[in-house]
């Protein structure tokens, strides 16, 4: 496939960082090709990690094209341990948001990547947390894609994101087409929802995950 002959031809140093964030400290792999020209942070969420083996996937395919990825655990480890017993900071989107938001502002200050327009990935309930941010950083975020994601939970932020927009669903999740719609319906910004043939809610069907990498790779292309 084109993204994996991408991938081959350049070099990226995948590295660890330690992003502070109000008394904790996240943990995150800093991903830099050597000729990057925009950085996508991903926002993961129902208790997943900067681990995800699909976002994972989809940040590998975006060094590949060319911008730098940070993947980082919205959570510390202390927070993730009790979540994994209660299920509730997951849901908690302005805390994850806040969370991303002392991502963006980091990653906004370093030498190494100050100087690239940002863009936001976010999955599930990590896709409200992106929505969240990108509104209250108008002017850093140049562009915000959702996998599978529920946008819905960024009401009542969705009118005031500025940052183009493409909201990714699968075809056969047909409960989360449905909160997708009703969250487009709210965006005022350069917006477009994609529905992938087939799919399911993680995009494991052949094919799929791929497509969710390609599409979210022209979109951060054009607009960032």
């Amino acid at each position: 496939m084109t993204i994996v002959a991408k991938q081959k031809s350049r070099r990226s140093d995948e590295h660890p960082v330690s992003i502070p964030a109000r008394g904790v400290t996240l943990e995150g792999d800093l991903g830099t090709p050597v000729d990057a020209r925009g950085i996508v942070l991903f926002a993961h969420g129902s208790g997943s990690s900067r681990h995800s083996a699909r976002n994972r996937f989809v940040a590998q395919s975006l060094r590949g094209a060319g911008l730098a990825t940070l993947l980082f655990d919205l959570l510390s480890a202390e927070e993730e341990s009790v979540d994994l017993q209660t299920a509730h900071l997951r849901f908690d989107i302005a805390y994850l948001a806040e969370r991303l938001v002392a991502a963006i502002d980091w990653i906004s200050q370093q030498e190494e990547t100050r100087h690239f327009p940002i863009g936001l990935f976010g999955a599930s309930t990590g896709a409200a947390a992106a929505l969240v941010a990108a509104a209250e950083r108008t002017r850093l975020i140049g562009a915000v894609v959702s996998r599978g994601g529920r946008p819905d939970l960024a009401d009542p932020a969705l009118p005031m994101v500025e940052a183009p927009t493409l909201l990714i669903v699968g075809g056969k999740d047909r409960p989360v087409i449905d909160l997708n719609q009703r969250a487009f319906a709210q965006l005022r910004c350069a917006k477009k929802l994609e529905i992938i043939p087939g799919a399911t809610h993680l995009f494991e069907e052949p094919g799929a995950l791929e497509e969710v990498a390609k599409l979210a790779g022209d979109w951060f292309a054009a607009e960032l």
